[in-house]
């Protein structure tokens, strides 16, 4: 087998946090530890995201290799050190022999959903998501006293920070708290690309992030690259700008894929509206040319000053105010569309998989996803797939509106959660096969002609596999009564729902031109605009001749997505 294939990950404030703690707990749910289980089995190699450790109590510990940057007031009952590993400001006693004065803060309490997950072993609730943990992960979560039949109010009135769905451990080093802004309240808040920026021009910030880059690189026997959830609407976009642009410089070389995250946005005053555009526009220009592939991530159906509602899936029933329901539809998403650089026995690598979408400068990708994938109780792949022949189901998360209808110039699919004995069709012997899937002899087969079929034009990779996103509580259950526990669609809804507890998963990383109308949307509304009169968002520490020269570069990014242009674009359009 290959060396491992380190990935140290990033995540830059609060909605990247709230993204970040579904994947884990995503991840997390797919772990096996059972030595009779065949590692044949195993499809996704997890010590690419995770590290093994050892507490100085000698306890066997398994954490994200994780850094994240999150305000004041906003980690709940998180710990900043963790709770695996003794703190010795916790247990002066290991350091300091003389007197000593203590000042303790109370913790925020543990959200009531998860407090029982770590009381030892037999003091637990009773579970039925029993599997086998490594020393130091957490068990799973109680199950609800209803079985499964999510009461909503009950569940989602105690989900106040993205820690209170948090299953995973941490490692010490992953916290980094921001003390100089604050995560609630009208006043001191982080609302301004230039603040983000300062931010890591403050020797002791950066000072704390190098060392803890520096910290889990060094572990690595081959760091293929990094992964940065970075929120977009906020000054965090100033934030993930720095901090790729760090990465670039001092890991030239390594893939640098990057998220821009931004929530369901509600109604909001002119100016808090102004300030998410120019943090997206400035997040947009800076974060892809820093990495080696940039993708905006969020249910808007546009991220513009009037943003469009909702995506809608045919099989979720969805809070779009909460965090805790839209940021649990982007972790599989996020999960599966990573997996390519995260296989078992897949030789590609992360800037191998930029590098596939990229190409002809286009930087920016768009994500496309079915959650779940529409497959029938009992449905082979080929029929399933033969029933969307005009337009593969997929829905557009990148804020590029009408996506769907748009040419595709390259694409990186992943579907998940077909199982070997569903890949190919089986007829009765000497009947006609139904179509041309129907003759494919293997699952990627099947895959690969269903999408050279409905978009011939388009350079296409694809992977199949046969494991699903499996989901554990905290996990919402927000699923359609129509839905079996393994997430397929059932012929009529039973008399009482089941609990889903995997879902197949179909998502693709695209090279879409409809990212040309998007891109050109954001520069004429802020081209049109005397952007002077908001000198608050300028003072925060962005140049006006700056300000323009992202506008420019934005524009110039547009071209690249033009049908028929090379790397340079055309440039017959007038301003």
């Amino acid at each position: 087998m290959a060396g491992i294939r380190e990935v140290v990950t990033l995540q830059l404030g609060h909605y990247a946090g709230s993204v970040g703690a579904h994947w884990w707990g995503l991840q997390e749910a797919s772990f096996c530890f059972d030595p009779v289980a065949e590692k044949s089995e195993e499809e996704i190699r997890h010590d690419v995201l995770f590290r093994a450790g050892r507490t100085l109590q000698g306890q066997e510990t398994y954490t994200p290799r994780l850094i994240l940057m999150d305000l004041k007031g906003s980690l709940g009952s998180l710990k900043k050190e963790g709770d695996l590993y003794p703190d010795q400001r916790t247990n002066p006693s290991v350091a300091w022999k003389g007197s000593l004065t203590t000042h303790e803060e109370q913790p925020s309490p543990a959200n009531p959903f998860l407090q029982g997950l770590d009381r030892p072993e037999g003091n637990r609730p009773s579970t039925a998501n029993t599997s086998r943990t490594r020393p130091g992960d957490r068990p799973p979560a109680p199950e609800r006293p209803d079985g499964g039949a999510q009461k909503t109010p009950r569940l989602e009135a105690t989900m106040d920070a993205w820690s209170d769905y948090l299953r995973t451990h941490l490692h010490p080093r992953s916290v980094l708290t921001i003390h100089q802004y604050n995560h609630e309240g009208e006043s001191g808040r982080l609302e301004a690309f230039g603040q983000g920026e300062k931010l890591l021009q403050d020797d002791s910030y950066l000072e704390e992030l190098e060392d803890r880059l520096h910290f889990y690189v060094e572990e690595c026997d081959y760091l293929q690259g990094f992964q940065v959830l970075c929120d977009l609407h906020n000054g965090f976009s100033g934030v993930g700008a720095k901090v790729t642009e760090l990465l670039h410089d001092e890991y030239a070389g390594k893939g640098i894929l990057s998220w821009g995250l931004t929530p369901v946005l509600s109604r909001a005053d002119p100016q808090r509206n102004l300030y998410r555009l120019l943090n997206t526009v400035l997040g947009v220009v800076h974060l892809s040319s820093h990495s080696s592939l940039f993708c905006p991530l969020s249910l808007n159906g546009s991220l513009g000053l009037r943003p469009a509602g909702p995506v809608a899936f045919p099989h979720l029933r969805y809070d779009a105010s909460l965090e805790y329901h839209t940021s649990a539809i982007l972790a599989p998403v996020l999960d599966t569309v990573t997996a390519p650089y995260r296989l078992q026995t897949s030789p590609l690598s992360m800037v191998q998989l930029a590098d596939g979408v990229n190409f002809s400068g286009r930087k920016v990708a768009a994500t496309v996803a079915a959650v779940p994938f529409p497959m029938a109780e009992g449905q082979s792949l080929p029929d399933a797939l033969c029933s969307h022949q005009s337009a593969v189901p997929w829905s557009p998360l990148s804020g590029c509106g009408g996506q769907r209808e748009s040419r595709c110039f390259a694409q990186s699919v992943v579907l998940r959660g077909v199982s070997k004995d569903l890949q190919v069709s089986n007829p009765p012997p000497g009947s006609e096969p139904k179509s041309i899937l129907h003759m494919c002899e293997t699952g990627q087969e099947v895959l690969a002609r269903y999408l050279y079929t409905v978009s011939s034009q388009t350079f296409s990779t694809s992977y199949l596999l046969r494991g699903p996103c499996k989901l554990l509580a905290p996990y919402p259950r927000f699923f359609s009564p129509q839905l079996n526990k393994q997430g397929h669609l059932l012929d009529k809804p039973p008399s009482a729902p089941a609990t889903v507890e995997s879902i197949p998963v179909l998502a693709a990383l695209q090279s879409s031109a409809a990212l040309r109308q998007t891109l050109d949307h954001f520069y004429t509304e802020l081209h049109h605009m005397d952007v002077r009169r908001w000198a608050s968002f300028f003072s925060a520490g962005v140049e006006m001749e700056d300000f323009q020269e992202a506008l420019h570069e934005l524009r110039t990014l547009s071209h690249c997505y033009k049908l028929g242009s090379s790397a340079e674009g055309s440039e017959d359009e007038t301003d």
